[in-house]
């Protein structure tokens, strides 16, 4: 429909392999660098990715790099992820609405 953000979702397959992904649920959309597009993140690689290209990296940004690093390490869940990447974009101004 004419006006509609186009989406990019972190969960799609351009052929590449799938193994290692650690997915979430409920995604996080968050706007992007790109005027009229959303970016919708489901999984802690995409996140971990999108967290790196932020400017602005105030204390939910520095907590939400610390629980990705955590996850590395088993101290901590994909939704535990999900949670500190879904804060730290909305400090950024970044959160969209589903």
């Amino acid at each position: 429909m004419a006006g509609d953000p186009t989406v990019l979702n972190s969960g799609e397959n351009s052929g590449g392999i799938l193994m290692g992904i650690h997915w979430f649920h409920p995604p996080i959309y968050i706007g992007t660098d790109r005027p009229g597009f959303t970016y919708v993140c489901t999984n802690v690689e995409g996140a971990a990715a999108e967290l790196m290209k932020w400017t602005k990296r105030g204390p939910k940004w520095k907590a939400a790099v610390d629980v990705c690093l955590d996850l590395i390490e088993g101290k901590r869940t994909p939704d535990d992820v999900r949670k500190a990447f879904e804060a730290a974009a909305e400090e950024e101004g970044l959160l969209r609405s589903s």
